[in-house]
C-alpha cells in the first residue's frame, strides 16, 4: 500500500452549515432550520495542527472496514498509539496502513488487515518499524464519480 502524504493546511476559515441535530438515518425526522449553524472542519477535525497530515490511501488492505482506494486519512503524529488504533505505519521504508495489535501473552505486535485477501504481519526485531502517526478520520467521497 501506498500512502500520498501532505501537510494538513489549518490556516484558512471555512464555515459550512450544517445540521447540529443530527441526521436521521432511519425514519425521516421533521425538517429544521439551520440558518446560522456552521462547521469549520479544520476546527472540528484537527486537534494538533503542527502534527496533522492528510494521507491519500492507495490499495485495498482496509477495505472490509470501509476505508478504500482513494480515502483521505487525517493523521495525527502526536498520539500514543494504542492497541486497536488505526495508525500508519513504517515497516521497512515503507508505509502501511493497518489496526495495531500487541498480543501481551506472547508481546508480539502484529499489523492487521482489514482484508480476507492479506495476512497479518507479525513485526519483529528483525523489522525497521515505527508507527508514524495514528489516525483519527478517514474522508471518503460517497458519490462516484461518472465519466
Amino acid at each position: 500500500m501506498n500512502l500520498e502524504i501532505f501537510k494538513a493546511g489549518t490556516e484558512t476559515v471555512l464555515e459550512l452549515e450544517y445540521a447540529d441535530a443530527g441526521i436521521q438515518a432511519g425514519f425521516p425526522g421533521p425538517a429544521q432550520d439551520y440558518a446560522g449553524e456552521t462547521i469549520d472542519l479544520n476546527k472540528d477535525l484537527i486537534r494538533h495542527p503542527a502534527s496533522t497530515f492528510y494521507g491519500r490511501v492507495s490499495g485495498s488492505s482496509m477495505c472490509e472496514e470501509g476505508i478504500n482506494d482513494g480515502d483521505i486519512l487525517v493523521i495525527d503524529k502526536s498520539i500514543e498509539p494504542e492497541d486497536g488504533d488505526l495508525a500508519v505505519c513504517c515497516l521497512d521504508g515503507d508505509f502501511t496502513l493497518k489496526r495495531i495489535k500487541f498480543d501481551r501473552r506472547s508481546s508480539r505486535l502484529y499489523l492487521m488487515p482489514s482484508n480476507r485477501s492479506y495476512q497479518p504481519i507479525e513485526v519483529t526485531p528483525d523489522n525497521e518499524f515505527m508507527v508514524w502517526g495514528v489516525v483519527t478520520y478517514t474522508i471518503k467521497a460517497n458519490r462516484k464519480r461518472r465519466g
